[in-house]
């Protein structure tokens, strides 16, 4: 199939640090077809980290990026490419129907709604791990280090020509996907603070609301003694504003302690991954 896809191609598989015989297995393919390589990675730093790795280390014009666990069909690459080929610089292969659960599809698109706040491009709500783009877009982000990865942000750093079409995705046969409904939020808050100051911006307005909600009731309290005699009293009612303060300052606090969380380990300098090896240096190692 990749021969009428290309005329130069190659096939890299990057092994996340999997507890079980993947790295044999990517070693044997890569011994038999000279165009596989293979990328083995210290432990286990998750899909995106993963991903930027194999785009790092793409040779040819044109990256496709798709799961393991061929829900993905390879003869759906075509359409990709037809589409790119259009003047796009990204292409997603969005499925026709989500095939998980109700939970895990809910979880899904909290997701995509805070992707799309991050990215700011309307194809947003139609990102897929199935993708195509060309391979310069990368240039954009080659010097990124930080841990916290979002392969789709991270392409709009090059490109604002992003395009989806709809493609066949086939139901998993073997194994569980791990991202579950917990890691799926706790991956768009890490994009929605990591790549986006729109929580800060929340905390902003939210801080200036309930200071315009407090000079308002002051207003009021004040004209009310001033004009009418009357006196409000009442405890509680103080103490409810009060807590409405505090909450928003708590609020705008927790905010910023993300931020200044993210600012230290970034400032650690702790990589996005680490190779262990790759079928190159194996095949080197069996020919001395």
């Amino acid at each position: 199939m990749l021969p009428s896809l290309a005329s130069a191609y190659e096939v890299l598989l990057v092994d996340d640090a999997s507890p079980d015989d993947t790295w044999q297995a990517v070693e044997d393919l890569a011994h038999r077809y000279a165009w596989v390589r293979g990328i083995q990675l210290m432990r286990n730093y998750g899909q995106h980290n993963a991903l930027l790795c194999g785009i790092r280390a793409a040779a040819y014009e044109i990256v496709v990026t798709m799961d393991d666990d061929l829900q993905h069909p390879p003869d759906q690459i075509h359409l990709l490419l037809d589409k790119l080929a259009e003047g796009y610089d990204v292409v997603y292969g969005a499925p026709e129907r989500e095939q998980h659960g109700i939970w895990r599809d809910l979880a899904s698109q909290i997701t995509k709604i805070m992707l799309q706040s991050s990215m700011g491009v309307d194809n947003a709500r139609h990102v897929s791990a199935f993708r195509a783009f060309r391979t310069k877009v990368r240039n954009a982000f080659v010097q990124y280090q930080n841990p916290y990865v979002s392969i789709d942000v991270l392409l709009t750093w090059g490109t604002t020509r992003f395009a989806a079409i709809t493609v066949r995705h086939d139901t998993r046969q073997y194994g569980v996907s791990h991202y579950t409904v917990r890691k799926l939020i706790r991956h768009a808050i890490n994009m929605i603070t990591g790549f986006s100051t729109m929580p800060l911006r929340v905390a902003s307005i939210v801080g200036f609301a309930m200071t315009l909600f407090g000079l308002l009731v002051l207003i009021y309290v004040v004209g009310r003694a001033l004009f009418f005699g009357i006196v409000v009293p009442g405890f509680a009612f103080l103490a409810s504003v009060i807590a409405i303060f505090a909450g928003a300052q708590l609020f705008a606090l927790g905010v910023i302690g993300e931020y200044l969380a993210r600012i230290y380990f970034r400032s650690m300098d702790r990589p996005a991954y680490t190779m262990r090896t790759t079928s190159d240096e194996s095949n080197t190692d069996d020919t001395l």
